[in-house]
């Protein structure tokens, strides 16, 4: 199958540099969104806002299916804060040196969000084509469990994603990823 996962369009966080996870914030902007995305079967989105209105922007005349599980992390006490808010937090310090795998205080587990981002993807993943409009750190833990490398190299601007071959029944990738 064809997959295209894609990153949800700008907001006021994204712009403020603000960590946006449970926060059900809107789209400020559809700049980046106006590339061309390929045609697909079915389109998949994160249930929240800013997902499915990118979803009903790039696909007008799509049903968005909506799949609970492809929400971002929970940034817990990190949530709607900058690194300027948090720059003298010891505990965000420590999570930043650790690479950001440390769990957010009250908040989720990389590990944690990586299972449950991966395993909401395997259970859309079917069919001949499917576009994900998800979040960015969807799109980072899903591309790192497929391809291996780094969390954060898979790290894409809002509106961009990624495109690949997807084999359902294997649950393994068929082709190198494509920037879109």
């Amino acid at each position: 199958m064809k997959v295209i996962l894609i990153r949800h369009g700008k907001t006021r966080g994204n712009l403020l540099k603000r960590y946006i996870g449970t926060t059900d914030e809107e789209l400020c902007s559809f700049d980046g969104l106006d590339r061309r995305y390929p045609d697909c079967d079915r389109v998949i989105s994160s249930p929240m806002k800013r997902c499915i209105r990118t979803a009903e922007y790039i696909y007008p005349n799509k049903e968005i299916i909506v799949c609970e599980n492809l929400r971002e992390c929970d940034f817990g006490e990190f949530e709607n804060k900058s690194f300027e808010d948090m720059k003298d937090d010891e505990r965000y310090r420590e999570w930043v040196e650790s690479g950001g795998t440390l769990p957010f205080p009250c908040g989720e587990a990389r590990g944690d969000f990586v299972r449950r981002s991966v395993g909401a993807f395997l259970s859309q993943a079917f069919g001949a084509s499917a576009a994900f409009v998800v979040h960015g750190g969807t799109v980072m833990a899903v591309m790192s469990a497929l391809y291996g490398g780094d969390f954060y190299d898979y790290m894409t601007e809002n509106g961009g994603g990624y495109i690949f071959e997807f084999d359902e029944k294997t649950a393994s990738v068929l082709s190198p990823p494509k920037l879109i």
